[in-house]
């Protein structure tokens, strides 16, 4: 009898606990959906700040002066997402593709994401899985975009998180990215700005810094390090490079693979290994954030980075300094 009654208070018990584990993760599925809702409310508003791109960079003198502008800019004008995505920003991406979560808060909508720094063919894909898009149809999505003023193979399909209807077509998705673009980057981009840096420098920096950074402090970091190695004709050497490269490859299973020794032999003039200068168009599709520290670099000194496991970021002038750290945290030069 005793034994019974135990049975039953420790099945009541258990009961309990997992009706409270799927309250909490209902909740949370809840939560992470309107959240996006939420983020994603400034792509419906018709007036956005337009203020201009500061820009602290001038190639033709070689200079770099700081402006204490950007981080207010930075604060103030950009309406991207938060920089660090959250705990419901991850759980939304997660179940992104699922029809079940789709339908949590509308049966009829739909949310789809563009994370920076993904490349054309990866964001096709995952919108096309999330609105059931054919193969064509992705095609079609892509070409609709690339063909908008201004026209760039890769790079203005801005991200961010948009709300639409579940059968929504290639053109209108297009025409709502494109617009999106236009608002964040392009309406900022005055022709004082081009007259120094080109949209398409610009777009291909910011490019680099989203697969290259960890958060905007460290894009401008990594910003001064690029165009320093620009000013003096120094090959960027960059691995993200390599990687879009053999991303490009239908025989590869990832859109970023791990660079290997050999990749930086890769005939591609996409190749900062072997090329000096900058790729010729970006690699992957960058936040108004990226474009902001490609103009606005941080002043340093050095022309060597590496992250270390923890996250942290090491720089270095010389090439035996930043040889010297790298046995210091890993035990050889790599």
């Amino acid at each position: 009898m005793i034994g019974r009654t135990v049975f039953i208070r420790s099945a009541y018990i258990l009961v309990i606990l997992l009706v409270f584990v799927a309250t909490i993760s209902i909740s949370l599925l809840l939560q992470s959906k309107e959240v996006v809702y939420r983020q994603s409310g400034y792509n419906s508003q018709s007036e956005l700040p337009t203020r201009p791109f500061p820009i602290s960079v001038d190639p033709i003198s070689q200079t770099i002066n700081e402006i204490d502008s950007v981080k207010y800019f930075f604060s103030d004008s950009l309406t991207q997402a938060p920089e660090e995505p959250s705990l419901l920003a991850y759980i939304a991406a997660f179940f992104m593709r699922e029809d079940w979560y789709q339908n949590l808060a509308s049966p009829v909508s739909r949310i789809i994401v563009i994370w920076p720094g993904e490349r054309k063919e990866e964001i096709a894909d995952n919108i096309g899985d999330v609105l059931r898009w054919n193969t064509l149809q992705r095609e079609e999505f892509i070409a609709y975009v690339t063909a908008k003023e201004p026209t760039f193979i890769e790079g203005t399909f801005i991200p961010g998180q948009y709300v639409t209807h579940r059968y929504a077509q290639p053109v209108e998705i297009a025409e709502m990215i494109s617009k999106q673009f236009s608002t964040e980057i392009a309406n900022r981009y005055t022709d004082e700005i081009a007259a120094k840096i080109s949209l398409n420098e610009a777009l291909t920096i910011a490019s680099l810094l989203e697969r290259e950074a960890s958060d905007f402090e460290n894009m401008r970091e990594i910003s001064g390090v690029i165009w320093n190695r620009l000013f003096i004709d120094m090959p960027l050497q960059l691995d993200a490079t390599l990687q879009y490269v053999r991303g490009g490859n239908t025989t590869e299973s990832n859109w970023w693979p791990v660079p290997r020794p050999a990749d930086k032999f890769l005939d591609s003039p996409y190749n900062t290994y072997q090329n000096k200068g900058l790729p010729p168009a970006p690699i992957g599709n960058p936040s108004a954030a990226a474009v902001l520290a490609a103009l606005n670099p941080r002043e340093t000194n050095c022309y060597y980075y590496f992250h270390h496991t923890d996250g942290s970021y090491h720089c270095s002038e010389s090439y035996e300094e930043h040889v010297e750290k790298l046995i210091g945290f890993y035990g050889q030069g790599r």
